[in-house]
């Protein structure tokens, strides 16, 4: 008899096969992991018993560790084409206004955000974009004290007073953001990222991407400032 040529098996025909066949698990290790083989011994448990739940829990470790490396890959796929796109927009631009315009477009579409801050640490008070140039020394600056000596960007809920100079009439809105220090011999702002979502940006978050961010952005500012 074989099992290929039965549709619908008895137990007692999977009884016998087993029998003539005793290394069928051998040539099948992975049935054992979907079965449940009670002992004779009652509540006493076997040392093949006790090999096979520890089998079982080591492949389901490494199933979990799986699942988080390609969820860990594809969060950087995106981070990457995030990084990508924004310097793309950047290059475009020939202006500081059209950087600026750009950079709004670039971090609410592909970066998810509500709410984008640009702020430059300089006394120009003819900008043509409002808001955007604020004076050294000056009181809207205090609330970033921390952030600016500490030149690391910072996840989390901004308090009031950064939420007001950063996001203006929006401010109560912001639930969440990342303040993102410029910090170049040549430049130095504030770059912001807000959302409407309080988990959105919480501090646990990493730094690298967020780094990266202001360094292309202060260096592409930086040479429009100087054209």
């Amino acid at each position: 008899m074989s099992l290929q040529q039965t549709s619908e098996l008895t137990a007692a025909q999977v009884e016998e096969y087993l029998q003539r066949h005793p290394e069928f698990f051998s040539e099948h290790l992975h049935l054992l992991e979907k079965m449940r083989i009670p002992h004779p011994c009652g509540n006493a448990v076997s040392l093949i018993s006790k090999q096979l739940e520890l089998f079982r829990n080591r492949h389901q470790e490494q199933e979990n560790q799986l699942t988080a490396l390609i969820a860990i890959a594809r969060d950087n796929d995106t981070s990457i084409n995030r990084m990508h796109k924004l310097t793309l927009a950047l290059l475009d631009a020939s202006t500081l206004e059209e950087a600026i315009a750009n950079l709004e477009m670039v971090l609410s579409d592909y970066f998810l955000t509500d709410f984008v801050a640009i702020r430059i640490i300089k006394h120009n008070p003819d900008a043509s974009i409002a808001n955007l140039f604020i004076a050294p020394g000056s009181a809207d600056l205090k609330p970033f004290t921390k952030e600016l000596a500490a030149s690391q960007p910072k996840c989390g809920r901004p308090t009031l007073a950064q939420a007001k100079v950063l996001f203006g009439d929006a401010a109560l809105d912001v639930k969440s953001c990342a303040i993102i220090p410029m910090i170049f011999t040549e430049l130095e702002g504030i770059v912001a990222i807000g959302s409407r979502e309080e988990g959105r940006f919480h501090y646990s978050m990493g730094n690298l991407f967020l780094t990266q961010m202001s360094e292309i952005i202060g260096t592409r500012l930086i040479s429009l400032l100087a054209a």
